[in-house]
């Protein structure tokens, strides 16, 4: 899997942005197959940050209904990553 593959879109929400603030981990969707070993090579070339932890988990879409159809969001995955207490990622300082 290629490097630019792995990270899909940064995740904002009130959640991410107090874990970035308070202990500075940051959150991202990730390709399905991405491992954890995957995420941190990607997260440390893409940013040049030193990665200390990596956890993953699975985010079960949600039930909608379209009239009287009914149809669900995809699963995705996301990732949260704690970086070394003296860097940040940049595209999330201007959030």
């Amino acid at each position: 899997m290629h490097i630019r593959d792995v990270l899909v879109r940064p995740v904002v929400t009130e959640k991410s942005t107090r874990l970035m603030s308070q202990y500075n981990q940051y959150t991202f969707e990730v390709h399905p197959d991405a491992t954890k070993v995957d995420i941190r090579r990607a997260v440390e070339e893409l940013f040049k940050v030193k990665v200390l932890a990596v956890r993953t988990a699975w985010v079960r879409g949600k039930q909608r209904r379209f009239g009287r159809f009914v149809g669900r969001r995809p699963d995705w995955k996301k990732a949260i990553v704690k970086v070394a207490p003296e860097q940040r990622i940049e595209i999330f300082e201007g959030l």
